[in-house]
């Protein structure tokens, strides 16, 4: 009698693991196949180096966001990044995009309440809080 309940037993375990095996499967390729047909999209949202540099600015939740680009199309150097750097204290994270041409800067200070106009005369300067 012994025997056939340690047998009993250990049958239902069996199927139990079976069963939840089973069902892991199922949900795996049910996952997998969601996100094979995910992933293009996720790789279609990141369309260039600036928009995903944007968006890193972005998630850092800051309440004004400002582009700078020189007035040639040149590189930011770096004197330039010193200027900048110099000019705008209150910017808490810069991101350099765009093969270094352009700097995308994050800070909770509005710049045009601080030396904006100053920055006006060396850069291009793009205001991007709120777009």
């Amino acid at each position: 009698m012994l025997n056939q309940t340690k047998t009993l037993v250990l049958m239902l375990l069996t199927l139990l693991f079976l069963s939840v095996m089973a069902s892991c499967g199922s949900r795996s390729a049910n996952q997998s196949e969601a996100s094979a047909t995910s992933e293009p999209t996720k790789a279609a949202d990141v369309k260039t180096p600036f928009a995903r540099d944007l968006q890193f600015i972005r998630n850092g939740q800051f309440a004004h966001v400002w582009v700078f680009s020189r007035p040639d199309g040149k590189a930011i150097d770096r004197d330039d990044a010193a200027y900048l750097r110099l000019s705008a204290p209150q910017v808490v994270d810069w991101a350099t995009t765009d093969e270094g041409k352009r700097v995308i800067a994050g800070t909770n200070f509005d710049l045009e309440k601080g030396n904006l106009p100053q920055l006006r005369k060396r850069f291009v300067v793009e205001d991007y809080t709120g777009k």
